[in-house]
């Protein structure tokens, strides 16, 4: 094949989102959008229309403020789905793409769908053809076509791409295939579909990582011919998550001479900020050792190591950090620091904020200035992405104390404030616990009579110091076995949990109404 440009299909904002726990607002929706754009991915698809009125508005608003990147949105090969895909991506105009899906597979056809052969390939054709009539960017997968016989995937390549599809994605939906059988699949697929070899139409992978193969799958595909690649930043997703295009795409600018010439137009040193922004967004914390984003990456404590780094980098580095985006940072800000700079340091960073945003966000930064002697931008990241992680407020935070020690029950007394429009509320309660954010969080539960158990909490220092800021991001159950995450930012690490609960069960309140329909993608 002639053609060595690999398109970057992101699917953080749909597939990534699907993760239980990592559920976003539509203003994170949107920050994390913003910086897939400065990425330069090619493809965002921003949710599923369809779904639920939040992420058809989501479709929307990232398909209205995105400028230059293809926006898509997922569809089921049914009308109500493919219509709703159509009105959702209707700001993007020339860069709306429409994605539908079918299972292909023998035991979707028999178990879950009860159809035969020909009547997937009608509804597949049929899917296409709707879609067409929105955009003239449409892509179809056959989900499971991992474990789908190749002779029908052929088949059903061959129809949609006669029906209009200009990109064909084979899932391995299940995370089911290795290395050299997928690569196989898709040697074949280019072989046997002609559009594929004329660059008719693109072949493209999503590949799930069950087996803890899906970058390797992805990579074996693009070696046979595949020019497009579905994943999320970070890998996260469903179960274990999708393919990692951080990872991907590194290691075709790493091992470029493996890979063929084959290029992406992805802007890596905003790999480690898109990364940042993306765990932050989610609630799901990167793990030191993820390859290219984790803190260990480039991290060397080995006697040996060291000697050879200082001596020359590349006898323990493959990469130079720096292209991905790490040792970027700025000096820091003081609390003696105006609206001017700290507005400047956020264009820097990447974010982009309206004037009553940026009020808010400066008299927090004013606040947290009093307490410590520098605002680093990792303090600044903290209290921006903090005001977007809010959602409508029923509880807010107005005062607490707490007493703790080796040899007395911690003892904690909230006082919080119920928004009920035009006359609130405030309530205050004591409660005691194991500790001080048990304490805490039982006054809470107390006062709101709503009890949530913590499942998950994670704290860290999100800058360098005594007098860090402390950042909390938690996953509680409030009754319904959903996990509902939650996130808060303070010096005080107490303070931090309580304003990151209440984040958390004002989610749970303003979303415990919404409707999803169970079956949510390839």
């Amino acid at each position: 094949m002639k053609n060595t440009r690999l398109v970057i299909f992101d699917t953080t904002l749909r597939d990534g989102e699907q993760c239980p726990g990592a559920s976003m607002n539509l203003i994170e929706k949107l920050q994390v959008a913003r910086q897939l754009e400065k990425l330069n991915v090619d493809v965002i698809e921003a949710g599923f229309p369809v779904i639920s009125e939040g992420d058809f508005k989501a479709v929307q608003t990232i398909a209205r403020e995105i400028k230059k990147t293809k926006i898509a949105g997922l569809a089921r090969c049914v009308p109500n789905d493919i219509d709703a895909a159509g009105e959702a991506l209707k700001p993007a105009e020339k860069r709306a793409r429409i994605h539908v899906f079918l299972a292909t597979s023998k035991i979707h056809r028999e178990f879950k769908l009860g159809k035969a052969q020909d009547e997937i390939l009608r509804l597949s054709v049929e899917g296409v053809t709707r879609a067409r009539k929105y955009v003239e960017d449409v892509e179809f997968s056959p989900e499971d076509a991992s474990r789908t016989e190749p002779e029908f995937l052929i088949q059903v390549c061959k129809a949609v791409i006669e029906a209009g599809a200009k990109t064909v994605n084979i899932p391995d939906t299940v995370g089911y295939a290795v290395p050299d059988e997928f690569g196989v699949l898709i040697a074949r697929l280019v072989a046997e579909v002609p559009a594929f070899q004329t660059g008719d139409a693109v072949l493209s992978v999503h590949c799930h990582n069950d087996l803890g193969l899906a970058v390797a799958n992805s990579l074996a595909a693009v070696k046979n011919g595949a020019r497009q690649v579905e994943g999320t930043i970070n890998g996260i997703g469903e179960r274990a998550g999708n393919a990692a295009l951080e990872e991907i795409v590194m290691a075709i600018k790493t091992r470029n001479d493996f890979y063929a010439g084959i290029t992406t137009g992805i802007n890596t040193r905003e790999i480690v900020k898109t990364s940042r922004l993306v765990s932050r967004m989610s609630g799901l914390i990167i793990q030191r050792n993820k390859a290219i984003v984790g803190e260990n990456a480039f991290a060397h404590s080995a006697g040996i190591h060291q000697d050879g780094i200082l001596k020359k980098r590349e006898t323990y580095e493959i990469m130079d950090p720096t292209e991905v985006g790490w040792g970027e940072s700025e000096l820091p800000l003081t609390k003696h620091s105006g609206r001017a700079a700290m507005v400047a340091r956020l264009k820097q960073i990447g974010y982009k904020l309206s004037d009553i945003e940026i009020n808010s966000v400066f008299q927090k930064f004013k606040e947290v200035g009093d307490k410590k002697k520098f605002v680093y931008d990792d303090d600044l990241i903290a209290l921006v992405e903090g005001h977007i992680a809010e959602v409508q407020k029923v509880w807010s935070l107005e005062y607490l104390n707490v007493v703790s020690g080796t040899a007395t029950i911690p003892t904690a007394t909230v006082k919080l404030r119920k928004h009920n429009g035009q006359a609130d509320e405030v309530y205050q309660e004591a409660g005691t616990g194991d500790g001080p954010v048990d304490a805490v969080l039982k006054a809470i539960d107390r006062i709101t009579n709503i009890k949530g158990t913590l499942i998950e909490y994670n704290i860290r220092a999100v800058s360098q110091g005594k007098d860090a800021m402390g950042e909390v991001t938690i996953k509680a159950d409030f009754g319904d076995k959903k996990l509902i995450p939650g996130k808060g930012a303070s010096t005080d690490v107490i303070e931090a949990s309580a304003r990151a609960y209440l984040n958390a069960l004002n989610r749970f309140i303003t979303t415990s109404g919404k409707i999803e329909i169970a079956e949510k993608g390839i």
